[in-house]
């Protein structure tokens, strides 16, 4: 991976960090996805025109099947990511989610887009995953896999959690590999991937939000301040992976995402005091020689 792909993903790692937070602190659900889609499509306008102004009217269908469908994966993504941090920890939701999906999504990328990994990357993996795994809770995650009832409201979270990070990871390694494919087989631009993924999911999302218009006027007046933060951030998190896509293997840009765990083992940790700093300070040392095995090739 080049130093520059290397700086983007770490740039990108802090600012997804820094938006999850803001959405675990939301609480919000289907209407909170579509408010900062909203704001995605308004605040960044005038990027996504002056980008697109003389590209976008030459796309075919295939450029706007790869739109849509990327928008249908995030709208999907960010629903399930939602509702899991409604129902448990962030600090077990997200390690799973973002552990999974770039597991799944370098397997997919080296068995089917003929991307190779060395020694090293595989090393740098195994270092990320792991660090993942002692973040989400180590050994308990096993334990509470085990449990054939939950004897506690917490191992109950625990429980929901691991259900709702795995499957965030699933829809995360779809649409990184779809993305991904986007930017580096069809040259799409990653800024107008990502902008006009917006309008997909708004279309996607406008028949929950219009189902009860009174609730969405008060979800969106609770949720706003967050929604800006999320709707504000996460496009630069997000182009930025894209264009360390176009110049590394996605197999290494994937797993090198995880640098966000750092950011919010410590950041997240402590605002949101989940416990078990320790063992997440050791998963997050973990991921950053991964991330630094990912980087060094």
């Amino acid at each position: 991976m080049s130093q520059t792909a290397f700086l983007l993903v770490i740039l990108a790692g802090l600012i997804h960090a820094i938006w999850n937070i803001a959405a675990k602190k939301a609480g919000g659900d289907v209407r909170f996805a579509g408010l900062t889609a909203l704001i995605m499509a308004v605040l960044w306008a005038p990027v996504g025109i002056y980008v697109g102004w003389e590209i976008v009217p030459q796309w075919g269908y295939l450029e706007w099947f790869f739109i849509c469908l990327s928008g249908a994966l995030h709208v999907l993504y960010f629903i399930v990511l939602l509702r899991g941090y409604r129902k448990a920890d962030l600090t077990v939701v997200y390690p799973l989610a973002r552990g999974s999906g770039p597991l799944i999504s370098s397997t997919v990328a080296i068995f089917f887009l003929n991307e190779h990994l060395s020694l090293l990357g595989g090393f740098g993996i195994a270092a990320v995953v792991s660090g993942v795994f002692l973040i989400a809770g180590g050994p308990k995650l096993v334990q509470s896999l085990r449990q054939t009832t939950a004897v506690s409201d917490q191992q109950l979270r625990v429980k929901k959690g691991i259900f709702y990070g795995i499957l965030t990871g699933v829809f995360i390694a779809a649409y990184t590999v779809l993305d991904g494919y986007a930017v580096k087989v069809l040259l799409l631009s990653p800024i107008l991937v990502d902008y006009f993924g917006n309008f997909a999911r708004i279309a996607f999302l406008a028949p929950a939000i219009l189902r009860d218009r009174r609730q969405t006027l008060i979800s969106w007046k609770r949720e706003w301040k967050y929604a800006l933060i999320v709707g504000g951030i996460s496009p630069i998190s997000y182009v930025l992976v894209l264009y360390a896509m176009q110049m590394a293997p996605l197999s290494h840009v994937a797993p090198a995402r995880e640098v966000s765990m750092l950011f919010a083992a410590i950041i997240g940790g402590h605002l949101l005091d989940e416990g078990d700093r320790l063992q997440r300070i050791v998963g997050a040392l973990c991921i950053a020689l991964g991330v630094i095995a990912l980087g060094s090739f």
